[in-house]
């Protein structure tokens, strides 16, 4: 199913898409959702795909013979074919249908860790990553007896390159970096870390999951060795997410699951894997969700990339010029115009929870804690911060309501 879109749109239109945006609170408070960097909202056209599925068609994929069977296989490879065009892959078998970011990242530090990293390797990560892109890296180089490293941020949340090329040497095997930080909004300069993994013969993994719904995608420029990203922060289904790897290394690799649907033949002690993409996608996969996730990429796409980047960049000026007039407010990384749509801060003497408590009773939804990014907070010497994240919908009111809602909560907590 493909999505029909307006030839040219604003946020106050685009949001008639997303049903969850008309309704109001238990509190009665219309929904203000700035949280879009957890996860974002889905316009209707990507839940009649996932129904559609569920109420017409369903059944297992790759393996009856009967209509229903030919009919949602073909619905399934059709998205898979969409995301290989949508990040720029050579061919449809090498997009491997996961769970999502963490599930990829998982898979490319088991299925090529275990096989290509030996004692003394050393993968090199930032100080910015997500758990879901540290914690499986310090698991297998335990594993192997290999070290982890880490290119340092600049006081205003930047790669360090000065520090990333002391870093670089023959003992480097991955680097593996976000696009673009789910705190600091800071979007790293993918072509230098590729040309740092090319030097030394490192394989390069980016974790895509914050920028794909906010900027282009393309494996192949510059080259990557490992993408991957979640359906649900694209405004697709959740429990559905997508691994890019190029071919010649999924095949090097050993599988992370098995199973049925991943093998060639089984035999009483042995058995020989799948041809591409299902060597690594073992069991039954979330069917409908990729389905949805096929329709989601279509949205995005004819929403445009320069129209996407005009709204999402106006919201954070915006944001930026009115949280800064807040007294106590300070917020971390680059400044406005050098990040994505994404804002993280902290308020003197009130504590990023109790702070997005209190906005929460304006009906508006921020996120606080560590974002799954403690090392980086350590760097931040934060214990946590709270987060405005944008999306194609929200809308430059919402970002006053926000505002609003901070001074509130100083008031209410009696700082003003």
């Amino acid at each position: 199913m493909t999505a029909t879109l307006r030839p040219t749109w604003t946020a106050e239109t685009i949001r008639r898409d997303f049903p969850i945006l008309e309704k109001r609170l238990p509190n009665g408070q219309p929904l203000v959702y700035l949280d879009n960097a957890a996860t974002s909202q889905k316009p209707q056209v990507v839940i009649n795909a996932v129904r559609d599925c569920y109420e017409t068609y369903y059944s297992n994929v790759h393996r009856g013979v009967h209509q229903l069977g030919d009919r949602v296989t073909e619905e399934l490879e059709g998205s898979r074919a969409k995301i290989q065009k949508f990040v720029g892959a050579n061919e449809p078998e090498e997009i491997i249908f996961t769970s999502g970011t963490t599930m990829s990242i998982n898979l490319v530090a088991n299925g090529w860790g275990r096989r290509f990293l030996s004692e003394g390797d050393e993968v090199l990560v930032t100080e910015m990553e997500h758990h879901a892109n540290l914690v499986p890296w310090q698991q297998i180089v335990r594993e192997k007896n290999a070290r982890l490293r880490y290119i340092p941020i600049t006081a205003e949340g930047r790669l360090d390159k000065e520090q990333l090329e002391s870093l670089i040497g023959p003992r480097t095997k991955m680097i593996a970096v976000t696009t673009m930080s789910n705190v600091l909004g800071t979007i790293n300069d993918i072509h230098a870390l590729s040309e740092a993994a090319s030097s030394c013969g490192a394989r390069l993994l980016v974790d895509a999951a914050q920028s794909v719904a906010h900027m282009p995608t393309n494996v192949l420029s510059p080259r990557v060795d490992f993408l991957a990203f979640s359906g649900h922060k694209i405004y697709g289904p959740s429990g559905i997410g997508v691994l890019y790897g190029r071919r010649e290394l999924l095949e090097a690799m050993d599988p992370f699951l098995c199973g049925g649907n991943m093998i060639s033949e089984v035999h009483r002690d042995e058995s020989t894997w799948g041809e591409l993409p299902a060597k690594f996608e073992a069991g039954t996969l979330p069917i409908a969700p990729a389905i949805g996730l096929g329709t989601a990429i279509d949205y995005v796409q004819q929403l445009g990339w320069q129209e996407i980047h005009d709204v999402e960049t106006t919201l954070t000026r915006r944001a930026w010029d009115v949280l800064t007039e807040i007294p106590g407010l300070h917020i971390v990384g680059p400044p406005a115009d050098e990040r994505g749509s994404i804002i993280s801060f902290t308020v003197d003497r009130l504590h990023p929870h109790d702070l997005a408590t209190l906005v929460d009773q304006k009906g508006v939804a921020i996120r606080a804690g560590h974002h799954c990014t403690m090392p980086l907070h350590d760097v931040l010497q934060m214990i946590a911060t709270a987060r405005a994240s944008f999306a194609v919908y929200n809308t430059l009111e919402e970002v006053d309501i926000l505002a609003d809602a901070i001074r509130h909560a100083r008031k209410v907590m009696r700082l003003s």
